[in-house]
């Protein structure tokens, strides 16, 4: 047997991981080995550089793509692997087996190398000689022996979309990763110590699988509350920590959500920006579930951190006090309902609004974080005008004065 005929079959005899060879690169490949094991030059030529267009837009060689699609698994094996019940012994061998079957794949990038260069075209995508994060078989000579490896990877970064994202949104076909999330830096938030001590430390406790609470940060606008949320994901990403970010519209599908999330290992946030209901909304009633449960308890990896400026979180009036002349008997009950949300979140963070002397310490601070060389006297001057014609003393309207700063949209002189 070639080796393109047993590259050939090793793609056949795949068993959890076949989703594979079902990607567009993956069918390109199965086309230039057909072709090359036919030999007719102009075919090889059309089919080799439909696959290496593909590989180029990953910016991967194959073997690397291989290895990170592995990585990025959502099978059976790779679900398996996140359970706590462990993984059943047919699944355990069928992996073995594929790994080493997807180890042909790999090592046939270097016979297509050579038929490609016998036919003339000697152009080929190299692996890379950085060392890649993560699982990597590479250094072994049995891809199989690695399976203990990719288990352990599995339970640390996730696998399915948790293994290639970070953060997510909830839509019609359930979780979607996004790519490219803005997660600003843990130390770019100036001030507010203590809230951040508390928060990482509940964060950590979730990580480790400690009990923690859900949190609700309350305060004035333009304080870094929601910054501060995300800054969490940059800071314990890379430890296993998911977000999940959550519309209004999307607490109606609570439970659907929570059950998706209990079946992942990972520990999840659910981040809820600029939480309030009006007085005629229900959609609290869901969160309240989750803040305690029902006879199903919540899932122990998920925790609700929800920013506020509102401290109540549901709008209320006057004329929502009961009196004597309502039609509702037990009306107060009604409105403990609604006060009693807030006190359902376990840890409660408290951001004051921002004095002219916190502006101006957060001016400076991310101001020589951005490496800026203008005169302190001078920065704080036109720091405090851009306060006053724009969005007064606040860490966002600090921001956005180095901005427009960069900008040269501010002089500074």
């Amino acid at each position: 047997m070639t080796p393109l005929e047993e590259a050939a079959e090793a793609a056949a005899r795949l068993l959890v991981f076949r989703d594979i060879c079902a990607h567009p690169l993956a069918l390109a490949w199965q086309e230039l080995i057909q072709q090359l094991m036919s030999g007719d030059p102009l075919p090889c030529w059309r089919a080799y550089g439909r696959w290496f267009e593909l590989l180029a837009q990953q910016g991967l060689s194959w073997r690397e793509w291989l290895i990170r699609e592995i990585r990025w698994a959502d099978n059976p094996f790779s679900r398996a692997a996140l359970q706590p019940q462990g993984i059943p012994a047919p699944l355990l061998q069928a992996a073995r087996h594929d790994l080493r079957c997807l180890q042909i794949l790999a090592n046939s990038q270097e016979t297509i190398a050579e038929q490609m260069q016998a036919l003339g075209l000697g152009i080929s995508w190299p692996d890379e000689n950085s060392s890649s994060s993560g699982w990597d078989p590479r250094p072994l000579a049995d891809w199989g022996q690695s399976l203990e490896a990719l288990i352990a990877h599995y339970r640390q970064a996730g696998a399915g979309l948790c293994g290639r994202y970070w953060a997510f949104r909830w839509g019609p076909a359930g979780l979607e990763g996004i790519p490219a999330p803005d997660l600003p830096e843990w130390e770019e938030i100036y001030g507010y110590e203590r809230q951040k001590q508390q928060l990482a430390a509940n964060t950590e406790a979730l990580l480790r699988g400690d009990p923690a609470l859900h949190v609700l940060l309350y305060g004035a606008r333009g304080t870094g509350k929601s910054s501060l949320v995300k800054a969490l994901l940059r800071r314990y990403g890379p430890q296993g920590l998911r977000l999940l970010e959550l519309r209004p519209r999307d607490l109606m599908q609570l439970p659907e959500i929570l059950a998706e999330l209990r079946q992942q290992a990972l520990p999840f946030v659910l981040f809820v920006d600029d939480l309030s209901f009006e007085a005629d909304e229900t959609e609290f009633k869901q969160l309240k579930v989750l803040l305690e449960g029902d006879l199903i308890p919540p899932p122990p990896n998920v925790r609700l951190y929800a920013t506020s400026n509102r401290r109540h979180l549901i709008r209320e009036f006057f004329g929502d006090r009961p009196n004597p002349q309502d039609q509702e008997i037990h009306a107060w009950d009604t409105v403990q309902e609604k006060l009693s949300l807030r006190d359902r979140f376990g840890l409660t963070l408290t951001f004051a609004p921002f004095s002219q002397a916190d502006y101006l310490a957060t001016v400076e601070h991310l101001a020589q974080r951005l490496g800026l060389s203008q005169p302190l006297d001078t920065l704080r001057r036109q720091a405090l005008i851009w306060a006053q014609q724009q969005n007064g003393f606040s860490g966002r309207t600090a921001r956005q004065f180095l901005q427009a700063l960069q900008a040269g949209l501010v002089e500074v002189g």
